[in-house]
């Protein structure tokens, strides 16, 4: 129909024109190629997030058979008519599976969490969150940082122990007097510290050491989690609502009068991640064990992951040659027992 109607304007036109008999040669219409079209199904109007689409905000327009990639578009508006949007979607929208699902949407957020995934939030301060740089949409990794310290197995308390000493039933001594019917344990407070027996070399005589404080935790860092996503930076809008929109346009000052400026929004102290499921178990057994979690950003579209050493202290002396200082007959002055900013 369309050659049809191309052929017919052109001998029309020369018609027209005037082209008379006297003419030897006549241009030829080249005819245009008839396409195959297929109905897509698109919304007749604007539609927000969690609508249940009937057939009255539906519409059919035609669509190039060629340009059709199998099961992108619904073609069959039945299958449509009964679903929920995932989004706030315009008019014209053509619609996918992936706008649409038969199940109430939830949040605003849960849209967003890919299959397979969930979403879990941790503390964050500005040493902890690349100095508030992170947005939604960036991608992070994850490091744990752990004090570890030795302790007692079956007391599962920190070393050293303290020792006392056990009184056993019978006579009392010659200052209390009496006897005892029970056996009585007497620690000796402080001193009863649990120590270790050494040969003073310089007396040669054994002698009981005790620790002069109590027994250091040892720091370890590793990366924990990498290329997780960030949902959100600090607390989620009272009505879920996430999407960036407009800034509103602050009300100008009556003429003559200074705009008074507004008020720094808040510091975020939270931040939203997504992450695998074993991840978010392991991040909230962290957090309430009082592991320190801290977030470095990833470069855009960097998704590679890479094995890293865990840094522990023999770890940084080791791999940056730093040696242990020796101990010399001079030292500085004044005395400098912490280590301070000027």
């Amino acid at each position: 129909m369309i050659s049809v109607l191309g052929v017919a304007a052109f001998l029309l036109r020369g018609q027209l024109l005037g082209g008379g008999g006297g003419s030897t040669a006549q241009d030829l219409a080249t005819p245009t190629p008839q396409q195959n079209l297929v109905e897509i199904v698109i919304l007749a109007q604007p539609v927000a997030r969690g609508t249940v689409l009937s057939e009255g905000v539906l519409a059919r327009v035609s669509y190039p058979q060629a340009q059709m990639v199998e099961g992108l578009f619904f073609t069959d508006i039945n299958l449509v008519i009964g679903q929920r949007t995932r989004y706030d979607l315009d008019q014209g929208t053509p619609l996918t599976p992936s706008l649409l699902t038969d199940k109430p949407t939830g949040s605003y957020a849960a849209v967003r969490i890919p299959r397979g995934q969930v979403a879990v939030s941790i503390p964050i301060n500005r040493l902890t969150s690349v100095s508030y740089a992170l947005q939604s949409g960036d991608h992070v990794n994850i490091i744990a940082s752990l004090m570890l310290v030795d302790v007692d197995t079956q007391f599962q308390s920190r070393l050293p122990n303290l020792a006392a000493s056990i009184i056993a039933p019978g006579p009392g001594s010659a200052e209390t007097g009496g006897t005892t019917a029970t056996i009585s344990v007497v620690s000796g407070g402080p001193g009863s510290v649990q120590g270790r027996a050494e040969l003073d070399t310089t007396l040669n005589q054994a002698v009981y050491v005790l620790p002069s404080e109590e027994q250091r935790g040892r720091i370890v860092s590793q990366t924990l989690v990498q290329d997780a996503t960030v949902l959100w930076v600090g607390e989620f809008p009272e009505d879920g609502k996430i999407e960036e929109g407009p800034k509103p346009t602050p009300t100008p000052a009556p003429e003559g009068q200074q705009a008074a400026p507004e008020a720094p929004a808040p510091r975020p102290d939270i931040i939203t991640l997504i992450v695998s499921p074993q991840d978010a178990v392991t991040l909230n057994y962290l957090i309430l064990a009082g592991g320190k979690l801290s977030l470095a950003m990833r470069s855009y579209g960097d998704d590679q992951r890479i094995d890293t050493q865990a840094a522990t202290l023999q770890f940084i002396l080791d791999q940056y040659r730093i040696p242990n200082p020796v101990k010399l007959p001079v030292g500085l002055e004044p005395r400098t027992d912490e280590m301070l900013w000027p």
